[in-house]
């Protein structure tokens, strides 16, 4: 089963955090987003405006449409992973 696309952007987000050894409270300040709703769209549970995606790309220091380049991304090596899983179980 594939994840949603507000499941992957979060865990996109929340990898990005993680790089940059940041909490999700730095996070929201640097993006000036409240610390409950970071953690809402990181679990996949908030799907973010274009005006928060930038936010959050900028206080990641990326464009947006890198951050959503990095969420296709992930979702391609889902879908690969998946389908390795498939054939090894046939």
């Amino acid at each position: 089963m594939s994840a949603r696309l507000p499941e992957l952007f979060g865990l996109t987000v929340r990898q990005q955090r993680e790089r940059l050894g940041w909490s999700q409270e730095r996070l929201a300040e640097s993006a000036d987003l409240n610390r409950s709703y970071v953690g809402e769209l990181e679990r996949g549970q908030a799907v973010p405006s274009l005006i928060t995606l930038d936010k959050l790309a900028r206080a990641l220091g990326q464009s947006p449409s890198n951050l959503l380049a990095q969420t296709e991304r992930l979702s391609q090596q889902r879908l690969i992973n998946g389908l390795r899983l498939t054939a090894i179980a046939c």
